[in-house]
C-alpha cells in the first residue's frame, strides 16, 4: 500500500457528502445538503453575460490570468462589499478564490502548523473543520446561542489556551446565519470580538456565504466593516465570501480580503494550488454583476428562502409534540438547527428516516471537540414548499412513531 502523508492518516470523508448520495434517490426528500434552489439561478442573465464575454473578451477570458484575480471582477466584488457596508476595498488586499472553501484551505496553509490551536464555534461549519483537521490543528469550541458566539466562553477558551502555554492561531466564525446553527452574531458581540482580537493579537476569520440571504430583521455589518471603529482591528480581521449561495455555485468563485502582510503568502499558496481561479468564470461573473441583474434577483431569492424557512418552522410546530424538537428561528440563510429532547441520538434515526423517505444531517459531526449527538441540521433551501411540508411529516413519523 502506498504510504500517505501523516496528516491524511485520520482523514475522513464528509458525512454530508456521503448522505447526499442517498439524497439523490427520487423517493427521498432531502433536508441534508445546503444546495441553493436551482430554480432561483438567473440562467437568462448568466447566459447573456456569457454571450457578451464570447463576443467581446473571448481571448482574455479563455487565457491564463493573474493569480489574485481578474481586475474587472475584483472591482465588481468591491461594489458587492459596498452594499455590505464596506465602503472602500483596497483591491490589492483582495484575492479571488475558487469558492470560499478554497479560501479556508489557503488560510489554513499559511497560518496553521501542526498542533496549533484554532478556536471555532460550537457547532462549527463541517467543511472548515475538515480542513483544520487535515492541517493537524487542535480545535477548541466556543459555545454559541441565537446571537452567535458567547463572549464569556471565548474569553474562557483563550484563558485555557494560555494556561496550556498556547495562543490561538485564529478564531473562525460564520457570523451571519451560521452553518449549521443559523445564528447571527449580534452587533455588540461583533465589536467585543474585535476588541478581544486586538487585545490578544488573534486573527479573526469571518466566513460570510449567507449574508445576502436575509429574509427578516436588519442587516448587520461584517466584522471588516467595523474595523474603522476599533483601533488596529484591521490587522486582525480576514474576510471571505462566495457567489455560490446567491448567484451560482457552479461558477466556483469566492474571495478573500486580508491584511496586507498576508497577501503575498496567500498569493504564493494560491499559485501553487491552481495558478488562478477560472478566467472564464471571472469574466462571466464580472459581466453579470456589471449588468445590475443581481440587484433585481436578490429580492426574489430572499423572498423564496423566507417562504421556505417559515414553511419548515410552521410544519415542525404542527407535526411535533411541544418541546420534542427545539430550535432558534433563523432570520436568513438556509438552515434550521434543531435539538432533540431527552438526548436522542440523531445518528440512530438516519436509517429510519431514509426508510420513511426523508434525509437530514445528524449533528454530531459539527462538534469538533465536545461531541453532542442530539442535534440535527435541516436545510430548507432546495426542496419546494410542498416537499418541505411533506418532508417534515415524514421526519415526524420517523422520530415520533
Amino acid at each position: 500500500m502506498y504510504p500517505l502523508a501523516s496528516r491524511m492518516a485520520s482523514a475522513k470523508p464528509s458525512f454530508v457528502r456521503e448522505i447526499l448520495k442517498v439524497a439523490n434517490r427520487k423517493d427521498i426528500i432531502s433536508f441534508a445538503g445546503g444546495l441553493p434552489d436551482p430554480s432561483l439561478f438567473d440562467v437568462e442573465g448568466i447566459q447573456a453575460a456569457t454571450e457578451t464575454v464570447f463576443s467581446s473578451n473571448s481571448s482574455a477570458a479563455l487565457q491564463y490570468g493573474a493569480t489574485d484575480g481578474y481586475l474587472g471582477f475584483k472591482q465588481q466584488l468591491a461594489a458587492v462589499m459596498a452594499t455590505r457596508g464596506v465602503a472602500t476595498v483596497n483591491l490589492e488586499q483582495l484575492i479571488v478564490t475558487t469558492g470560499s472553501q478554497q479560501g479556508i484551505d489557503l488560510v489554513s496553509k499559511i497560518l496553521i502548523d501542526p498542533d496549533d490551536v484554532v478556536l471555532v464555534e460550537r457547532p462549527a461549519y463541517l467543511a472548515a473543520v475538515q480542513v483544520f483537521e487535515l492541517y493537524q490543528a487542535q480545535m477548541r469550541g466556543i459555545e454559541q446561542d441565537g446571537d452567535g458566539i458567547q463572549i464569556p466562553d471565548l474569553e474562557r477558551a483563550i484563558l485555557e489556551c494560555k494556561k496550556d502555554g498556547k495562543r490561538p492561531k485564529f478564531i473562525y466564525t460564520v457570523a451571519t446565519f451560521g452553518n449549521p446553527s443559523g445564528s447571527t452574531l449580534s452587533l455588540e458581540r461583533r465589536k467585543q470580538l474585535l476588541e478581544i482580537a486586538v487585545r490578544e493579537e488573534i486573527m479573526v476569520i469571518e466566513d460570510d456565504p449567507y449574508s445576502e440571504l436575509r429574509f427578516s430583521g436588519t442587516n448587520l455589518p461584517p466584522l471588516i466593516a467595523l474595523c474603522e471603529d476599533i483601533p488596529n482591528a484591521s490587522n486582525f480581521v480576514m474576510y471571505m465570501s462566495t457567489l455560490s449561495k446567491f448567484v451560482a455555485p457552479g461558477l466556483r468563485l469566492g474571495w478573500i480580503i486580508a491584511p496586507t502582510e498576508l497577501i503575498q503568502p496567500l498569493t504564493i499558496v494560491k499559485q501553487a494550488a491552481d495558478l488562478h481561479s477560472s478566467s472564464f468564470a471571472q469574466y462571466v461573473a464580472a459581466t453579470y454583476l456589471e449588468t445590475g441583474r443581481l440587484n433585481q434577483m436578490l429580492p426574489k431569492i430572499r423572498e423564496a428562502y423566507g417562504a421556505k424557512g417559515n414553511a419548515m418552522m410552521e410544519a415542525i410546530a404542527q407535526a411535533f409534540p411541544a418541546g420534542m424538537l427545539e430550535f432558534n428561528a433563523p432570520s436568513g440563510g438556509m438552515f434550521i438547527w434543531a435539538k432533540m429532547a431527552d438526548g436522542v441520538d440523531t445518528m440512530s434515526l438516519v436509517k429510519k428516516a431514509v426508510d420513511n423517505g426523508i434525509i437530514f444531517v445528524p449533528g454530531a459531526g459539527f462538534f469538533p471537540d465536545a461531541k453532542r449527538s442530539n442535534y440535527l441540521r435541516l436545510s430548507f433551501a432546495t426542496p419546494n414548499l410542498e416537499q418541505i411540508k411533506e418532508g417534515i411529516k415524514r421526519l415526524a413519523r420517523a422520530i415520533v412513531d
